[in-house]
Formats: structure tokens, C-alpha cells, sequence
């Protein structure tokens, strides 16, 4: 069994995100092999009192990057926003981002 931390790498944290956290929409980083399922799974684990009613995931594709003559791609990587019920409780680790920003 996978660790929740294994599949959630990072929270997203842009204008964007910031916005969502009205609606209890969190945006993570997690792992490009992680399915919805899990996703969810490792959320409720890892924060306490979080309950999730859905998932929507994107896949990221790597820039081209070039130097010179020679090319490659950056990694992919994929986002989750997770959506939380109106019962749940928010994720602590955001709410104190998102309180430092609108001052």
C-alpha cells in the first residue's frame, strides 16, 4: 500500500488555486500513475476531518526545451483539484495561505 504522501507531491499554489479555495477546491501535484480513487483515499488520509466528494485530474505535458542543437522535454506531471463537501472542514495547511494573501 502506497503512503497518501507518495501520491500527493505538493499543493499547487497560484492565483488560480487561491481562487478556488472559496468553493473548498484544493489543487495538488500528485503522482502521473495516481488514479481518482487513490487520490481521494490519500486526501482523507492525510488530513484529518476532510471528507471528498470529488476529484477532477489534468495531465501536464513537459515543455520542449532546446539548447543549441540538442533538445529534450521537461517531465510531465499531473494536477488534481480536489472538492471537498460542505460538511468537511477545510485543509489547514491552505487556510493559513489564503488569509496572508487577501490582507
Amino acid at each position: 500500500m502506497k503512503s497518501p504522501y507518495d501520491i500527493i507531491l505538493r499543493p499547487v499554489l497560484t492565483e488560480k488555486s487561491y481562487d478556488a479555495m472559496a468553493d473548498k477546491k484544493y489543487t495538488f501535484e500528485v503522482a502521473v500513475n495516481a488514479g481518482k480513487t487513490e487520490i481521494k483515499m490519500a486526501v482523507e488520509q492525510a488530513f484529518e476531518g476532510v471528507k471528498v466528494e470529488s476529484v477532477n485530474t489534468m495531465r501536464v505535458k513537459g515543455k520542449v526545451k532546446r539548447q543549441g542543437r540538442t533538445q529534450g522535454r521537461r517531465p510531465e506531471r499531473k494536477k488534481a483539484i480536489v472538492t471537498l463537501k460542505k460538511d468537511s472542514k477545510g485543509i489547514e495547511f491552505f487556510e493559513g495561505m489564503a488569509e496572508t494573501t487577501e490582507a
